[in-house]
C-alpha cells in the first residue's frame, strides 16, 4: 500500500481562509477542488435549475395531466436503498401535488430480477394503473416499456444509469446521463432525479394556475430523504449533490423527517440530532438495502413512506432484525470467499489482476457486499456469483462486482460481450459497480475474459493500493471540538472524508472484539499518547509506522477523548 499526500492549493486555501473558512476546513475543501466560498453555499437556490434536465418538462406535463384527470399512478422502484427513497420521495411527492391514486410496485430481486422487465409492466397494466413511473431503474428497460406501451400505459423513465446503446421508447425520459442531456451534475442519484421531477412538476402545476407560489406545496421535507438515498448510493458528491445532502441533514438534525427515519435513527442507535452523512451511508442505508437482499423492499419503502409512528417503530425493528440476519450471511460467505481465493494464489504470488468467485452456497442478495469486501483486501476488480433463485433460472449464475480506480466495470462487461457473443446474458451498471448474469457453463468463460481485459487495462501501479491523505495533522487540531467540527460537514464518494497520515510509535498493541480481529493500539503522536483501532486488522504493526488514519471521539463513562481509526500503513515512507 502506498499513501498519498493530496496537494493544497495555497491561493484556494487563502482564499477560503479569508472568507472566514476555519484554517483546518480552508486545507481540506482546497484540497478537494474548492476554490472559492461560494461553492461551499448550500442554499436551495443554488441548486441546479431543473430547466436544464433533458426529460424533466415532458414528464412533468405527463404528470400534471395525469393529476388533472386523477389517472391511477404506479410507480416501479428499485430494491436498493436509492430505489426505497426515491419510490417514498416519488409517492409523497405526487400525493402532495395532488394525485389521488398513487401506488407502487418494487421487484422482487431472486424472483423478477431488475428493472421494469414485460411482466412487471403486465402486473402494473393489471392492477389498473395508466401511468407508470419508473425511479432508479428503466433506462435499460426497452422490452418492458415496449410492453407497457402495447397495454396502453403511459410511461415516464426517471433513472440515472449510464444507458445502453438502445433507449427505451418511454413517452419521457428523465436521466442526465442520456445522449443530449446538458444537466452540469451527472451524477444525480435516483432519487435526486425524483426530486427534481417534482421540481418540475410543482413549476408546471402552478403554471397552470393549480396554486400560487405563496400558498404552493413545500417539497423540502423530502430533502432527508434525497440526502439518505444520495450517500446510501455512493454516488459522487458534486456540488449539487453536496447541497441536497447538507439540506436534508439541517432537518433531520432538527428533527424534521419522516417518522420512519426516526425510527431508523433509533433502531440504529445513533443520534438523529448530530446525525452525519456516516449515518445515512453506514447506519440507515444498510438497514434499507438488507430489505432488499434477503426480504422484500416493500418494508423499507413502508417504512420510509409511511406516518403512523408505531408503524414505522415496528418496520424500524423488522429491518434492523433482517440487517443482522444480513451481516451473518455476509460473513460466512466473506470467509467462504476468502478461503476460495486463498487456495487458489500462491502464497508468495501477487493475486491475478482481476477475481471472479462463486460458490454453490452463496446468497445472491449478498454478493454485491462480499465482492466489495473482497476488492477491499486484495485491490483487485471483483466479481462474486450465485445461483439464481428465480423460477426456471436454476441455470444461471448472477453476479455482482465492484472495481477499483482507473479500471471502468461496465466498459470491462460490454469488451467481454463483444468479445465473447453469448457469455454474457445481461449486464449493465456504472465503472465501480456492475452486474451480469451468465450461464453456469460459461463462468470459465467469463473468468478468463475478465482477467485478460484487466490484465490488458490495468499496470502495477494502478494495482497498487492508494491511500489518499490529507498528510499530517497539526497538535493543536487534535481536539474533540475539531472532530465533531468535521463530522457536521458532508463527506463521500467523490468527496473524501478527511483523512491524515504521519509517522507514529507504537507503544502497545492488542486484538480486541468477540473475534479478536480487530488490533487495538496506544501511540505515541504529536506528543502525546492517544488511542487508535484498527478494525478487521490481526497482523501486528512496528514499532514505528506511516499510518493513514481518521479522526473519531471515543466516549466512555462520560469522557470524551479523540480516537484515531487507522485506514491503513506504509511502512517505509
Amino acid at each position: 500500500m502506498k499513501i498519498v499526500v493530496r496537494d493544497v492549493p495555497p491561493r484556494s486555501a487563502w482564499a477560503l481562509e479569508q472568507a472566514g473558512v476555519h484554517p483546518l476546513l480552508a486545507r481540506l475543501y482546497a484540497a478537494r477542488g474548492v476554490r472559492s466560498a461560494g461553492e461551499l453555499d448550500d442554499a436551495l437556490a443554488r441548486l441546479l435549475p431543473p430547466a436544464t434536465l433533458k426529460g424533466a418538462q415532458p414528464a412533468a406535463q405527463l404528470l400534471a395531466d395525469a393529476i388533472a384527470r386523477q389517472a391511477r399512478i404506479c410507480i416501479v422502484a428499485d430494491y436498493d436503498c436509492d430505489g426505497a427513497t426515491a419510490c417514498a420521495v416519488g409517492l409523497r411527492g405526487l400525493r402532495l401535488l395532488g394525485a389521488r391514486h398513487v401506488d407502487y410496485l418494487v421487484p422482487n430481486r431472486v424472483v423478477d430480477g431488475y428493472g421494469l422487465t414485460a411482466p412487471i409492466a403486465e402486473r402494473v397494466a393489471a392492477a389498473g394503473a395508466e401511468l407508470l413511473i419508473t425511479v432508479d431503474n428503466g433506462i435499460a428497460s426497452v422490452q418492458g416499456v415496449r410492453r407497457a406501451r402495447e397495454l396502453g400505459l403511459q410511461v415516464v423513465v426517471t433513472d440515472h444509469h449510464l444507458p445502453g446503446g438502445e433507449l427505451p421508447a418511454a413517452h419521457a425520459i428523465v436521466n442526465p446521463n442520456q445522449p443530449g442531456c446538458s444537466f452540469a451534475s451527472k451524477c444525480l442519484a435516483g432519487v435526486g432525479v425524483m426530486f427534481y421531477v417534482l421540481t418540475a412538476l410543482r413549476a408546471e402545476l402552478r403554471a397552470r394556475g393549480s396554486f400560487d407560489a405563496a400558498r404552493q406545496p413545500r417539497l423540502e421535507p423530502l430533502l432527508p430523504l434525497v440526502a439518505l438515498g444520495t450517500v446510501a448510493d455512493v454516488v459522487p458528491l458534486d456540488a449539487n449533490n453536496r447541497r441536497l445532502v447538507a439540506q436534508g441533514l439541517k432537518r433531520v438534525r432538527a428533527g424534521q423527517m419522516p417518522p420512519g427515519m426516526a425510527a431508523l435513527f433509533a433502531a440504529a442507535g445513533r443520534r438523529a440530532a448530530q446525525a452525519s452523512s456516516f449515518d445515512f451511508g453506514f447506519a440507515l442505508g444498510p438497514r434499507i438495502n438488507a430489505a432488499g437482499r434477503l426480504a422484500d423492499m416493500t418494508l423499507g419503502i413502508e417504512c420510509l413512506a409511511t406516518d403512523d409512528t408505531g408503524r414505522a417503530q415496528e418496520l424500524a425493528r423488522q429491518l434492523d432484525a433482517i440487517n443482522r440476519e444480513r451481516r451473518e450471511i455476509e460473513g460466512g460467505m466473506r470467509e467462504q470467499a476468502l478461503a476460495t481465493i486463498d487456495a487458489q494464489l500462491d502464497a508468495a504470488a501477487d493475486p491475478p489482476p482481476a477475481m471472479a468467485v462463486f460458490d454453490a452456497s452463496f446468497h445472491e442478495g449478498v454478493v454485491g457486499i462480499v465482492a466489495s469486501r473482497i476488492k477491499d483486501r486484495l485491490h483487485r476488480p471483483t466479481f462474486v456469483f450465485a445461483r439464481s433463485g428465480a423460477p426456471g433460472h436454476a441455470h444461471e449464475l448472477k453476479g455482482s462486482g465492484r472495481s477499483i480506480p482507473g479500471f471502468h466495470l461496465r466498459d470491462a462487461l460490454d469488451l467481454i460481450a463483444k468479445r465473447h457473443p453469448g457469455v454474457l446474458l445481461r449486464f449493465g451498471g456504472h465503472a465501480m459497480a456492475a452486474g451480469c448474469t451468465v450461464e453456469r457453463t460459461q463462468l470459465a468463460t467469463f473468468e478468463q475474459a475478465f482477467a485478460q481485459v484487466a490484465s490488458e487495462w490495468l499496470d502495477a501501479a494502478t494495482l497498487t493500493r492508494r491511500v489518499e491523505t490529507d498528510g499530517p495533522l497539526a497538535p493543536e487540531y487534535l481536539r474533540t471540538d475539531l472532530v465533531d467540527l468535521l463530522a457536521l460537514e458532508v463527506w463521500g464518494q467523490g468527496f473524501a472524508a478527511p483523512t491524515f497520515s504521519d509517522q507514529v510509535q507504537v507503544l502497545s498493541q492488542r486484538l480486541v472484539g468477540e473475534a479478536h480481529n480487530h488490533l487495538q493500539l496506544k501511540l505515541r503522536y504529536l506528543g502525546q499518547e492517544v488511542d487508535a483501532i484498527w478494525f478487521s486488522r490481526t497482523e501486528p504493526v512496528p514499532a514505528q509506522a506511516l499510518l493513514a488514519f481518521r479522526l473519531d471521539v471515543n466516549e466512555w463513562r462520560g469522557q470524551r477523548r479523540v480516537q484515531l481509526l487507522v485506514q491503513g500503513m506504509q511502512e517505509r515512507a
